[in-house]
């Protein structure tokens, strides 16, 4: 592997980046170990529910920022323009909108989706949650793996089987020693360095002779064609469609509700307060940070020749490599390596949490709470989820689809039994359980069966039919004398 005097810039910043985040991760758990001897399971998964507004919205925000939001938006700039930046602002949207719902999180006395559902609706609807939330969670992993690899492999050289390997064993490592604590703490890291650190980035890029700035790029723009000589039209912020934003955030605005590394984020808040302030935090960020990874892949397609003949793979790190010194490439990378490895991590921990709470505690230790064995039961999963993310990563290839299945397939059926049994008091158990199976169904059928028809989120439907069929199923068995679900019990603040 021969690599330029830029690239082993690039590498060397990176991996300084990750011994950051390991010693980072174990400071925060000496911390914590010296002031508690005995650390529950609750402690280590949901970091004590401890986590003020800032550090919330900052675990939110990172969490949400992966390699879709970072290197695909930069690639889809190429089909979309500009507009490619949609896929954030709508996150933004949703963190919004679920922020009036956010404080219920914290109160329904549960830490993972699946508890949520099974307190209302039963084992039934627990299990199959569970088992879609969990399939999804290792789908996710694997897709973060593929962004940070592919930039690694790309950009440095590094052969991509080597780099996934690398990165897997780093993620396991900071994630699996501290736990939620240490996870929230390196996003906070990350935020920084995401934020901050790529948009200087952008605006050092901006003053490259090759780019000319705002009013160079944005000139040149207007004049780039496709092979054919058709323009582009990369200015363009509804080129995505209505159809495809609005899919966009009714995909937020229901995977955020039923997203275990989003939930679990909410639940760890420690106050209904701070989970509602940190979300619009987390909300206001995302909208504004969505345009920076956007310049960015627009300078790819617009600065470097031949580069518009069609869309590539690594729009961002490409336009970095050309446009950037060696040292602002270095870090605007590790932003990108942030963003997916605080995706992979919260995965992981999220995976944790639904299978010693919604596996291990209820079906085989007989309901008991064992916090010792829990944490290294935690540990062992956590390291199962890089594994099996690992192999996703090495035999799948295109990480819009493996996420936009993944949120569909685990949110989908869930989203409209979730808010019901938050809000409605006269859902039944079998609705509950027939709208998750029959949303989760139709979904699947969008994805795979139709291929996702006008670019609309299998959200959509998906999410459309459990909610008729919620409402419809509970009305008729109502009618026929069946009691509703049994109402959760929220806690005070």
């Amino acid at each position: 592997m021969n690599m330029s005097g830029k690239q082993t810039t690039a590498l060397i910043i990176i991996f300084i980046y990750m011994a950051l985040t390991i010693v980072l991760g174990l400071v925060v758990s000496k911390r914590k170990a010296a002031k508690q001897a005995k650390q529950s399971n609750e402690d280590f998964l949901m970091a004590g529910k401890s986590l003020g507004p800032l550090v919330l919205a900052g675990t939110l925000f990172a969490a949400n920022t992966g390699g879709a939001s970072t290197t695909g938006i930069a690639t889809n700039v190429y089909s979309y323009g500009i507009s490619a930046c949609w896929y954030v602002i709508a996150a933004g949207i949703g963190f919004v909108l679920v922020s009036f719902i956010a404080p219920y999180f914290r109160k329904a006395q549960a830490s993972t989706v699946p508890q949520i559902i099974g307190k209302r609706y039963g084992k039934a609807s627990h299990i199959f949650t569970a088992f879609t939330s969990i399939a999804a969670l290792f789908m996710a992993t694997g897709a973060q793996i593929i962004a940070t690899a592919s930039i690694i492999n790309v950009v440095t050289g590094l052969d991509f089987r080597t780099a996934a390997i690398v990165i897997t064993i780093v993620v396991i490592i900071y994630t699996m020693i501290g736990g939620f604590q240490s996870v929230a703490a390196a996003n906070l890291m990350h935020v920084i360095v995401i934020t901050v650190g790529m948009a200087v980035a952008m605006f050092v890029m901006l003053g490259n002779q090759q780019v000319g700035g705002f009013a160079g790029l944005f000139a040149k723009a207007k004049t780039v064609t496709d092979s054919t000589g058709a323009s582009l039209d990369l200015l363009s912020m509804t080129k995505i469609g209505i159809p495809t934003v609005i899919g966009y955030i009714a995909m937020y605005f229901m995977t955020f509700p039923t997203g275990q590394e989003i939930v679990q984020t909410y639940c760890s808040a420690k106050d209904g307060k701070s989970a509602k302030f940190g979300s619009l935090i987390a909300g206001i960020l995302s909208a504004v940070y969505a345009i920076v990874p956007a310049i960015i892949g627009l300078m790819a397609y617009v600065c470097i020749d031949g580069y518009a003949s069609g869309p590539q793979k690594n729009a961002l790190a490409d336009a970095t490599m050309n446009f950037a010194p060696a040292v602002v490439a270095g870090i605007v990378l590790a932003a990108v390596v942030a963003a997916t490895m605080s995706s992979a991590s919260g995965n992981m921990i999220g995976t944790a949490t639904m299978f010693t709470n919604d596996v291990f505690r209820p079906y085989i230790n007989g309901g008991k709470q064992d916090d010792a064995k829990e944490i290294w039961i935690s540990r062992v999963v956590m390291v199962i989820v890089g594994g099996v993310g690992l192999i996703v990563a090495l035999t799948a290839s295109n990480i819009i689809s493996v996420m936009m299945g993944a949120f569909a397939l685990r949110s989908a059926g869930p989203f409209a039994a979730f808010i019901c049994g938050l809000f409605y008091k006269n859902v039944t158990q079998r609705a509950g359980f027939i709208s998750i199976v029959s949303g989760t169904i139709v979904a699947a059928i969008w994805i795979y069966g139709l291929h996702t028809p006008w670019g609309l989120s299998a959200m959509v439907p998906g999410g459309i039919v459990a909610l008729i069929v919620i409402f419809v199923v509970s009305a008729i068995e109502r009618s026929m004398g069946v009691a509703p679900a049994p109402e959760l019990e929220l806690e005070e603040d």
